[in-house]
């Protein structure tokens, strides 16, 4: 039969046994104890601890993934060849808020047009949409 040796350190407990000892420090913390970490529910979400995921009505969170791959595939195409995309310069030039509600609206009055229901349409519009919030933000709009 194995002995209960000591622990010595952190790296000696398991992820079980550190649960355990978190699980004893907050049910002891009263009123008065600030909370042992203070994570956003995404990040623990991200974790898969403690959070129930959200049951999207509409397959957001599968969208959202799919804008994101779309938006990785931009960044190795032919007109962001040496790390630097037009759009920079546009944005840099002061003309990134009408250049991306310019596209914006390009790409909305596309869809259903010119090349049927393509949805890359939308995710150019979603995508010149994250840029301009981009824009927004760097502007010190708010």
């Amino acid at each position: 039969m194995a002995r209960n040796r000591r622990k010595q350190s952190i790296d000696d407990i398991t992820p079980e046994e550190w649960n355990e000892i978190n699980r004893k420090h907050l049910s002891k913390q009263t009123e008065y104890d600030p909370p042992a970490y203070d994570d956003p529910p995404e990040t623990l979400s991200r974790l898969g601890l403690g959070v129930d995921p959200i049951e999207y009505r509409y397959n957001e969170g599968n969208t959202i993934d799919e804008l994101k791959q779309y938006i990785d595939s931009t960044y190795d195409q032919h007109y962001s060849k040496n790390k630097f995309q037009a759009t920079e310069f546009i944005i840099d030039g002061g003309h990134g808020e009408g250049f991306c509600i310019g596209n914006i609206m390009k790409y909305a009055q596309r869809y259903g047009n010119k090349d049927g229901y393509n949805k890359k349409d939308l995710m150019k519009v979603l995508h010149y949409a994250i840029i301009m919030l981009y824009v927004h933000d760097h502007l010190g709009r708010d």
